[in-house]
C-alpha cells in the first residue's frame, strides 16, 4: 500500500509523531510550511497561531509537491491550535483537494484535542476515514508515547 504523510509541525511534535509513523509504514513525507517561517519565540508562536485561528486566515503555504491520486493512503497530521486543527492544513486542503481515498488523521496537542479531529474530518468529506489519533506531546519521546504511535501507525496497516 502506497502512503502519503501530509503534516504541518510548528513546534516539532506533529514531526516527530510523523517520523515514527513514517518508519512503520514506509510513508512518504509532505511536509506543509507556511511561506513566512520564521524562527519565533514560544510567546510569540502562541500569539501567531492564535491570530491565525481567531482572524479565520489561511496563511500562505510554500510550494509542494503532492498528488493525491497516487496514494492508496493519505495520512494528515497537525497540532491543534485553540481547539481546532493548525491553519495551514486548510489551506493545503483548499489547494489539494481529495476525494475518493482511505485517510486517517492525527492531532498532537499539549493538553486539549478540542474539536480538532472532527473539524479536520470535516475536510476530508468524500473520502473513507479508516483511523484517528491524538498524542499528547509526542516530542516528549517516552516509551509510552513511542508505543502508542507505532501501535496506531501498525493499526492502519490493515
Amino acid at each position: 500500500m502506497k502512503t502519503a504523510l501530509v503534516i504541518y509541525s510548528l513546534d516539532g511534535n506533529c514531526a516527530y509523531a510523523a517520523d515514527i509513523i513514517k518508519s512503520n509504514l514506509n510513508a512518504d513525507l509532505i511536509r506543509i510550511q507556511t511561506k513566512d517561517e520564521k524562527k519565533r519565540g514560544k510567546a510569540a508562536r502562541f500569539f501567531w497561531a492564535g491570530g491565525m485561528m481567531f482572524s479565520k486566515r489561511n496563511p500562505p503555504v510554500k510550494e509542494y509537491q503532492f498528488d493525491p491520486s497516487v496514494y492508496d493512503l493519505i495520512i494528515i497530521g497537525v497540532p491543534v491550535w485553540a481547539g481546532s486543527p493548525a491553519a495551514p492544513v486548510k489551506t493545503f486542503l483548499s489547494q489539494t483537494p481529495i476525494t475518493g481515498k482511505k485517510t486517517a488523521v492525527f492531532v498532537c496537542h499539549a493538553g486539549g484535542k478540542g474539536k480538532s479531529l472532527d473539524i479536520l474530518k470535516s475536510y476530508l468529506k468524500g473520502n473513507i476515514i479508516i483511523g484517528e489519533a491524538d498524542f499528547l506531546n509526542p516530542a516528549k519521546n517516552n516509551e509510552e508515547i513511542n508505543k502508542n504511535i507505532s501501535d496506531w501507525a501498525n493499526k492502519l496497516k490493515g
